[in-house]
C-alpha cells in the first residue's frame, strides 16, 4: 500500500483478505493458536519462524491494525499497545535500563510527566527536562555520556507548544541517540515526523485515532533510520545477545524490524501491556475515517478559536492556527493543513473564573478525554495536572488558569453558541 495515498491508507491498509476471507478485518478473539506439531510451536518461541501461539505477544486483528499505523506514519514496524501511556513506557523502556539517562520535553501531557520524573526513576533511568523552544545549544547541554533518548510530544498536551522536530533531531542525533516524537494531537494525516528526521513515534489511540471514545489503546512505530549497530556499545538490549532467547542479536537477526522484535518479544512478553483484539477491531474502524474528521475538526477549533480570540471575557487564547501565535511559523512548517482540535484559553479573572465558566456549559462536556468527535473541556491543573507544583505547571507551560478545549466535529455553531451563553452567564455576575 505504499505507493497509495494517505486516505486510501486509512481505508484499506492492514487487512488484505485472500479469496474467500471476510472482507472487514475479522476479531480473533482467541488467546492461544493451534499447532501441529511440538516443533513448530517451539520455533516460534525461539523466533525462528513467525506466526501466533499467544496474544499477549501477537494477534492478527492487532497486526493488521497496528500495520494500517506504521503506514500511515511511513514507518517499517509497530506494535499496539493497552494504552498510549503505555506505549511510551515501552518506546523508551525498550532501549534504557537502570543508569541510563533521558532527555525529556518539559511541555508534555502531565502522565507522562509523572512517568518519566517518578516512575522511571523508581528504576534507576533518570530524566533532565528541557524547555522545548530553548535553542539547539541549550537542549545540548542537557545531555551525558549515559543519555539514551530524547522525547517530546508533536503538539503539547495542553500546553500546545508546536515542536520544532528537525532542531530535535538534530540534537538528538548530534549525541548519538534516537528521537521518540508523540504524535497523537496532530495525528498522521496532519504531521509526519519521521519526514523531519525522528526515529520512533508513539500514539495514544485512545484520542483521534479511535476518534469515538470507545476504546483505550497505544501503538508504537519505528521509521527503521536509527543505526543501533553504529551504536552498540550504547544500546547491548539491540547488538548484543539476549539470553532469554538462546542469544538472539536482535539488530542482526531482525535488521530494521530489531528494535519492534525487541519490544514484542521481550518487553511485552515480560510486562503484558497488550491491547485486545476487541479494542484493536474498533480503533481500526475509527481509522477509516480518520482522514475525513481530522479535517472537520481543524476546521470547527479555528473558527472557535477565533471566536474566543475576539471576545472581551477571555484572557488568551493559544491555537497554533491564529497568526498571531507564536508556533504559527512552526505549525506551517510542519502542519500547513492544521494542527488539531484542541484549544487552550484562560478567562478574565482567573483560575476560579475559568473553572466557574466551565460548570455553566451545557452541550460541551467536562471529561477526563480530549480529541474525540464530541466537544469536551477540561482543566488540566485541577485534573490531568494536579499532581503536579505550581512550579511544574509553569514548567509544563500550564497555566492555573489553562483551559483545555477540545472541539468536536459537531455543527460550530452550536459550539460557538454554548460557549457563549456560559461566557455571559459569566459576565452578568
Amino acid at each position: 500500500m505504499s505507493d497509495y495515498q494517505i486516505e486510501t491508507k486509512c481505508v484499506q491498509s492492514g487487512w488484505r483478505p485472500k479469496k474467500g476471507e471476510p472482507r472487514v478485518l475479522p476479531i480473533y478473539q482467541s488467546t492461544t493458536f493451534k499447532y501441529d506439531t511440538s516443533d513448530q510451536m517451539g520455533r516460534l518461541f525461539d523466533l525462528e519462524d513467525s506466526g501466533y501461539f499467544y496474544t499477549r505477544l501477537q494477534n492478527p486483528t492487532n497486526d493488521a491494525v497496528a500495520e494500517k499505523i506504521c503506514e500511515l506514519e511511513g514507518g517499517v514496524a509497530a506494535m499496539l499497545t493497552s494504552s498510549g501511556q503505555a506505549a511510551n513506557y515501552y518506546a523508551v523502556f525498550n532501549i534504557c535500563e537502570a543508569g541510563d539517562h533521558m532527555v525529556c520535553s518539559s511541555a508534555v501531557y502531565g502522565g507522562t510527566f509523572n512517568l518519566f520524573s517518578a516512575t522511571v526513576k523508581k528504576q534507576g533511568i533518570e530524566c533532565t527536562f528541557v524547555d522545548p523552544d530553548a535553542s539547539l545549544e541549550e537542549l545540548g547541554q542537557a545531555f551525558r555520556p549515559n543519555t539514551k533518548v530524547l522525547f517530546a510530544e508533536s503538539i503539547a498536551n495542553p500546553a500546545l507548544n508546536v515542536l520544532d522536530i528537525e532542531k530535535f533531531a538534530k540534537a538528538a542525533h548530534g549525541h548519538g541517540v534516537p528521537l521518540i516524537v508523540d504524535n497523537t494531537f496532530p495525528t498522521p494525516i496532519n504531521c509526519r515526523p519521521f519526514e523531519w528526521g525522528a526515529d520512533i513515534v508513539t500514539h495514544s489511540t485512545t484520542k483521534y485515532m479511535d476518534g469515538h471514545a470507545m476504546c483505550v489503546g497505544g501503538c508504537i512505530v519505528d521509521s527503521g533510520n536509527f543505526d543501533w549497530g553504529q551504536y552498540a556499545d550504547k544500546y547491548p538490549g539491540l547488538t548484543k545477545p539476549d539470553p532469554t532467547y538462546h542469544g538472539i542479536v536482535y539488530t542482526e537477526k531482525f535488521g530494521k524490524g530489531a528494535y519492534i522484535t525487541k519490544a514484542t518479544a521481550q518487553i511485552m512478553r515480560d510486562l503484558g501491556s497488550i491491547q485486545s483484539p476487541q479494542n484493536a477491531f474498533l480503533l481500526n474502524v475509527g481509522l477509516e475515517t480518520l482522514h475525513l474528521r481530522v479535517p472537520r475538526h481543524c476546521e470547527n477549533a479555528q473558527k472557535v478559536a477565533e471566536y474566543l480570540n475576539g471576545h472581551e471575557k477571555v484572557a488568551w487564547v493559544n491555537f497554533a492556527g491564529l497568526k498571531d501565535n507564536k508556533y504559527y511559523s512552526l505549525a506551517q512548517k510542519y502542519m500547513p493543513n492544521g494542527t488539531c482540535g484542541v484549544i487552550s484559553f484562560g478567562l478574565v479573572g482567573g483560575r476560579d473564573v475559568s473553572v466557574e465558566f466551565m460548570d455553566k456549559l451545557k452541550l460541551i462536556a467536562i471529561v477526563t478525554h480530549v480529541a474525540d468527535a464530541r466537544t469536551c473541556v477540561l482543566h488540566p491543573a485541577s485534573h490531568t495536572h494536579r499532581q503536579m507544583t505550581d512550579e511544574q505547571l509553569v514548567e509544563a507551560g500550564v497555566a492555573p488558569d489553562l483551559i483545555r478545549l477540545s472541539i468536536g466535529i459537531e455543527n460550530v455553531q452550536d459550539i460557538i453558541a454554548d460557549l457563549d451563553q456560559a461566557l455571559k452567564t459569566i459576565e452578568n455576575k
